[in-house]
């Protein structure tokens, strides 16, 4: 009986295409999205929340301060059936003399290759794989159009790119100085001049920082559009929009 073999070309091709679909694979494997997380029941975060509004028909510009606390709950299952853990928001005033009341709930979903975050029906992919400074990803690629649920739809927020613009490096808030963290840029636009008052302009500023083993330590999110003096009869130029700056005080 004759044995046939392969020529040696088709031999080195096959070679070649297993070192590459093997270093493809290595490229994610790199450290655990959930290291920059804290997901074990009783696991809190407090905070300073610095709330910003536009008053006074949107000529002034308000900021209300009060602290909030994150505690995880327990898991459960989301509504595609996968793991996912309960975070409970509180909230009380500055001075900690009214006491707590509950303020959301929220859920965090790891995943192998992201870390999904579900706030007010809405999905955002804050963290995903690899870990590399400059890495882009589509975070908020599931916020779309109203569904039949009335689901919100905040369109200003569709299309953004999320990037790791710093990875690694100290960050400090409230707490202190924080070692190894995640500077995630999430949205940064600016149209079209602001210093020009007399015309339409329009801001959304997003970051938010991880730190490793403790969670969120930062977010800065400001959005408003800006519409000049004499726009629809108004005598003066005036701001729609708001704005939230979670800054960390403490952990357990």
């Amino acid at each position: 009986m004759k044995i046939r073999t392969l020529p040696f070309f088709i031999i080195l091709g096959l070679s070649l295409v297993i070192i590459s679909s093997c270093k493809k694979t290595l490229t994610y494997q790199g450290e655990p999205l959930t290291d920059y997380f804290q997901l074990q029941s009783g696991k809190t975060i407090t905070y300073r929340l610095d709330s910003t509004n536009f008053t006074n028909y949107g000529t002034a510009t308000t900021t209300t301060s009060y602290i909030v606390e994150d505690v995880v709950d327990t898991t459960i299952l989301d509504n595609l059936g996968r793991t996912c853990w309960l975070v409970s928001r509180n909230i009380t005033d500055t001075a900690e003399t009214q006491g707590w009341s509950g303020l959301e709930t929220y859920t965090i979903t790891p995943t192998p290759t992201s870390i999904e975050v579900n706030e007010n029906n809405l999905r955002y992919v804050m963290l995903a794989q690899p870990i590399t400074q400059g890495f882009t990803w589509p975070g908020n690629n599931y916020i779309g159009p109203v569904g039949d649920d009335n689901t919100p739809d905040p369109t200003y927020m569709e299309g953004w790119d999320y990037t790791y613009d710093s990875v690694g490096g100290p960050f400090t808030v409230l707490a202190g100085t924080i070692p190894n963290t995640l500077y995630i840029l999430q949205a940064n636009v600016y149209e079209p001049d602001s210093t020009n008052l007399a015309s339409t302009s329009y801001l959304t500023y997003s970051v938010e920082v991880y730190a490793k083993g403790v969670g969120l330590i930062y977010k800065d999110f400001l959005h408003w559009f800006y519409e000049p003096p004499g726009s629809n009869g108004n005598s003066q130029g005036y701001r729609i929009g708001y704005g939230i700056r979670l800054n960390m005080i403490g952990h357990n």
